[in-house]
């Protein structure tokens, strides 16, 4: 399976950093709402409907590198499976004598 460490890191650092950013949009655009006397609530609301597709397109390089990754994961993980099966049908394996 090609799904090295180094690739796992890189999709748990960049999944991470896309949340954390999305998160922080929120968070900005709702303290902002507070700071014009908005009700507490009403500024959260106001900030997941504001926010969330705004980070959609703020953050599109770091969303591509996620999806990327997740592709790339899933791809591992279904040729993994696919040999496991082949495996388990007793088909000969590549590099099997």
């Amino acid at each position: 399976m090609s799904d090295t460490p180094e690739t796992a890191d890189h999709l748990a650092r960049d999944l991470t950093l896309y949340v954390l950013a999305r998160f922080l949009l929120v968070g900005v655009i709702g303290g902002g709402l507070l700071l014009v006397n908005v009700p507490l609530l009403v500024a959260l609301l106001i900030g997941l409907v504001v926010g969330l597709p705004l980070g959609l397109l703020l953050f599109r390089p770091l969303n591509a590198r996620v999806t990327a990754g997740l592709a790339r994961r899933n791809a591992d993980r279904a040729r993994a499976r696919a040999e496991l099966r082949s495996q388990l049908r007793g088909d000969r394996v590549d590099g099997a004598a």
